[in-house]
């Protein structure tokens, strides 16, 4: 690994080395992907990691390319102490809204950790139901906390995989490129073809 990289990876830890000088030795780090789209799921992933993993390239999944994200993802998976994964679909959104959709993803996350953690780090959310779990809800976390940026690799590349499955029931929308956001094409095309079943109705009554 190179110098330059080893050293962006220590930063990525530093907060999590503080809490693992505090006592805490399973820290899991959760995170989402697709909270703003206007179509498919919210996808919440939760990652308990090694105290000396080092997985080169982990990152904010935002900074990760899709390619190399898909290589990171099985990488974090084989490393990972415990992980799990919990998908929200579209229906439960325009139900409870995305905010409470999210939490409810984040509470089915904790249960699915087939390890129990000592702490919780999310990014920026807060009044959560961690089943009793200590959390800590840190700020742009993805992009400061190694463990929530391995949960927001799981988190995007699981809710990519679910998109370009669903691109192969609706090519009309283009959902394999844009995976649901709010693009001109995306647009266009709820214009002209009307709203399919994993439209999020709450996010697209404008368009329609």
């Amino acid at each position: 690994m190179k110098e330059k990289e080893l050293e962006r990876l220590n930063n990525l830890k530093e907060e999590e080395k503080k809490l693992h000088s505090r006592g805490f030795k399973n820290i899991c780090g959760i995170d989402e992907a697709g909270r703003g789209p206007l179509a498919g799921p919210v996808v919440i992933a939760g990652v308990i990691m090694p105290e000396d993993s080092m997985i080169e390239g982990v990152n904010d999944s935002k900074k990760v390319s899709e390619k190399k994200r898909e290589l990171l993802y099985d990488k974090i998976i084989e490393e990972a102490i415990s992980y799990s994964v919990a998908i929200i679909g579209q229906d439960v959104i325009d139900e409870i809204n995305i905010l409470n959709a999210t939490k409810k993803g984040l509470t089915n996350v904790v249960e699915g950790l087939d390890v129990r953690p000592d702490l919780i780090i999310v990014d920026a959310l807060e009044h959560i139901d961690t089943k009793g779990i200590p959390y800590e809800s840190i700020i742009k976390g993805d992009a400061k906390c190694y463990s929530i940026a391995a949960a927001s690799i799981l988190a995007k590349v699981t809710r990519d995989r679910i998109m370009r499955e669903w691109d192969l029931v609706y090519p009309q929308y283009g959902f394999a490129k844009h995976k649901g956001y709010g693009t001109a094409f995306h647009i266009q095309a709820i214009k002209e073809y009307g709203l399919c079943p994993i439209h999020r109705r709450s996010f697209t009554k404008k368009f329609v």
